[in-house]
């Protein structure tokens, strides 16, 4: 894992639905600005060309500002950017193919849902962090599983690697999630919906200084 980068505080994750085209790169500045410590560019479904052009454009903002640049699901395009990293869930390449293709100084964070035994698998093969999630109902992704706190407090005993919370989090609920464990809190509505988008990350990134 790049030793640069520290996993722990806000992670903020990119939504095509949420922003529009132009003006995902301001936004992003915004929520770096308010305390963003990790960006996922998330984006399944917007032109090839579209995606490389935002890719670079955030790998280079973030490389600025010292936060850690993951690319979801695409391995091809966080080498092209030189992203600091890879997301991965169940249905992607295997973190062994994964780690092959990006080397040894990069992050790889795989998505555990809410299944311990993955995440401790994931561990085991190289992972740089896990994820858990859905702990609340999430306009994002309502059809995902959901998870039990549980499942922090356990990583915070049984794992060596970092983990996220996803999944519904807002500035009502993310206390609690830290407070159970989450090295991460990931969000995507909470910040990027509507306006303000400094004020809401700093409430947010707040929360783990006050954890601290």
């Amino acid at each position: 894992m790049s030793s640069q980068h520290r996993l722990q505080g806000l992670y903020v994750l990119t939504d095509e639905n949420l922003i529009a085209p132009e003006q995902l790169s301001n936004a992003v500045k915004q929520a770096i600005e308010g305390g963003c410590r990790v960006l996922q560019y998330r984006d399944k479904h917007s032109p090839t060309a579209l995606r490389l052009q935002q890719a670079k454009q955030l790998s280079s903002l973030c490389k600025n500002e010292n936060v850690a640049f993951i690319i979801n699901d695409d391995i091809g395009l966080a080498l092209e950017v030189d992203a600091d990293g890879v997301h991965v869930g169940k249905h992607d390449a295997s973190i062994e193919s994964v780690r092959k293709k990006l080397g040894h100084n990069k992050i790889i964070g795989v998505s555990c849902y809410n299944n311990f035994k993955l995440a401790k698998f994931a561990q085991q093969q190289g992972a740089d962090y896990v994820a858990f999630g859905s702990f609340y109902p999430s306009t994002i992704k309502p059809e995902a599983v959901m998870a039990d706190r549980n499942l922090l407090e356990r990583a915070r005993q049984e794992l060596s690697i970092p983990c996220v919370a996803i999944g519904g989090i807002n500035q009502r609920n993310a206390a609690a999630l830290i407070a159970a464990g989450a090295d991460m809190i990931a969000v995507v509505s909470a910040v990027f919906e509507g306006d303000n988008i400094v004020h809401k990350t700093r409430s947010l990134s707040e929360l783990f200084a006050t954890e601290s």
